[in-house]
């Protein structure tokens, strides 16, 4: 088999990752405006984030943690890789169906679930009806999840990391079709008040709209993996040696799932009892989502069958080299961005978010978590490069035990600070499980042997990175200060923010040149290698 390009897999699935999170921000940023963080903006927010925590249960979590490692050893072996994907979709689609048809059912029970603050006033009515439109969502684009890991498997990263752009078109085009009016109320949900309140008509089309983005995205992939060679034939269900090793591996990470789920539970519950705060937690995730999803996803997507792959042909120099190197890059990338959050947050979400229903007392709310999340930033990306070296092995039992001490430290923070701060101990409880889960993988890694093991050259530069983010920090900090009267002004304020963020580039990057934290040209001579 053709080996893995890392580096150029890192950029593919980064760039258009960056795409696709820039779209997600253009769409938080219309919804923020029309929606605000008013009752309609928490019922959508919540019944969107159901299919959504489910999919990272069943697809992205356990089933593709599983699945990849078992695929990618087939590929390299040329052990009927095509049987084995078409059997894993048919059992994957069969559960799915089963259960969403059973959400729908339990639908009150869900929403009650994710935010029992909402008994009792009209967001859980809402968050209802929203969610058993939204919900089918799930079978999509866990389907199109499980073709993701096909493709990614063979080296083809491109398609899959185009996918979710379609969600965030579609979204997009679904408010902009709202606010047009050229649909006029046909669309509208009734909840027996009527739909006068803020952003009826468009969260109503948005939830549709998440809807027709699944069917998108799992086309867009079923045809990807066709030309790819992959012809993928669903039928009825068939338990195989494969499947049933398959199952063996992926409940534990189903379990370790539902405890990632968990946590984002308590953060919801905690939110859900102060108003406005699930919309204020949602649109700081936004922030840091975007260096998380830019650099973090795209290095777990990458790394994890290329080390699967590696570990089956006994390369162990190999392993640990495309460890060392995804580590490098990504905290390379990720401090500096985790600095600027810290450093820059009310600037950074009044101009992105401030307008319209989003007004300033929302900013002061969300700008502070977005800090806090800053300060997870790293452990967050260094989650996913840590645990593909357990994933590759077929390790899901270890990452799981990590998984439930993760949970109970986030438990412990989030309730006992949210006595003491209110709602943002939900996001000081996430930041510090996050760091708690990297500190549990790092240790899990010493018996592992010097494939685990991060090289020299990360090792001396880490501090250097460190260093240089600091120097970034500071000038931000400061530039800040001077341009505060051009952020403050509706005309000028984008134009400052870009100033801003191009001062952090400049500063960063000629900082880190100069103490030797990284060189440029070796990315651009280990890409043309990788191609």
């Amino acid at each position: 088999m053709k080996p893995i390009r890392l580096m150029s897999g890192f950029l593919t699935v980064g760039v258009w990752t960056l795409l696709s999170r820039v779209l997600g921000f253009a769409r938080d940023v219309l919804i923020a405006g029309w929606l605000g963080a008013g009752p309609v903006a928490e019922a959508f927010l919540v019944a969107f984030s159901l299919p959504n925590m489910f999919r990272r249960f069943f697809a992205e979590g356990a089933f593709n943690t599983a699945f990849i490692p078992l695929f990618s050893k087939k590929l390299e072996t040329e052990d009927a890789p095509q049987a084995f994907a078409n059997d894993a979709f048919s059992a994957l689609g069969t559960l799915l169906i089963a259960f969403t048809l059973l959400a729908q059912v339990l639908m009150p029970w869900l929403v009650f679930a994710m935010a029992s603050g909402f008994t009792g006033d009209e967001r859980f009515g809402l968050a209802v009806v929203f969610g058993r439109i939204a919900f089918p969502y799930i079978l999509f684009i866990s389907l199109a999840a499980l073709l993701s890991g096909v493709l990614n498997a063979t080296g083809r990263f491109a398609a899959a990391a185009a996918a979710p752009v379609l969600l965030n078109i579609i979204l997009i085009g679904a408010l902009m079709l709202a606010e047009s009016g050229l649909l006029g109320g046909v669309m509208e949900v009734e909840t027996g008040r009527g739909a006068s309140r803020t952003g009826m008509h468009h969260a109503t089309l948005l939830v549709w709209g998440v809807l027709l983005a699944g069917v998108a995205q799992l086309a867009l992939l079923w045809v990807a993996a066709s030309r790819a060679g992959f012809r993928i034939r669903p039928h009825w269900p068939r338990v195989t040696p494969d499947l049933k090793r398959l199952a063996i591996i992926a409940l534990p990470a189903m379990l370790a799932g539902g405890v990632v789920q968990i946590n984002l539970l308590v953060g919801r519950q905690v939110a859900s009892f102060y108003d406005g705060a699930i919309a204020w937690l949602s649109y700081a995730d936004r922030l840091y989502q975007l260096p998380l999803g830019v650099v973090g996803i795209a290095v777990g997507v990458v790394l994890l069958p290329d080390l699967s792959r590696r570990l089956a042909a006994g390369d162990d120099s190999g392993s640990r080299h495309a460890l060392s190197r995804a580590g490098e890059v990504s905290l390379a990338l990720t401090i500096p961005s985790a600095v600027a959050l810290v450093a820059i947050p009310s600037q950074l979400v009044s101009v992105l978010f401030q307008r319209g229903a989003f007004g300033a007392e929302d900013t002061a709310a969300t700008a502070l978590i977005v800090a806090i999340y800053g300060l997870g930033l790293p452990a967050f990306v260094m989650q996913k490069v840590l645990q593909p070296l357990y994933f590759a092995r077929e390790d899901t039992r270890t990452p799981f035990r990590f998984a439930v001490v993760s949970m109970i430290v986030n438990i412990a923070v989030a309730v006992s600070m949210a006595w003491l701060l209110g709602y943002v101990g939900a996001a000081i409880g996430t930041t510090v499980a996050a760091w708690a889960m990297v500190a549990q993988l790092m240790r899990g890694r010493r018996d592992m042997g010097d494939i685990a093991r991060f090289d020299d050259r990360f090792r001396t530069r880490l501090w250097r990175i460190c260093a240089a983010a600091a120097i970034m920090g500071v000038t931000l900090w400061l530039s800040a200060l001077v341009l505060a009267p051009a952020l403050a002004m509706p005309g000028w304020r984008y134009l400052a923010l870009l100033v801003l963020v191009i001062v952090g580039i400049v500063t960063y990057f000629g900082a880190g040149q100069a103490i030797g934290a990284f060189r440029l040209a070796e990315f651009r001579a280990a890409m043309r290698r990788s191609g």
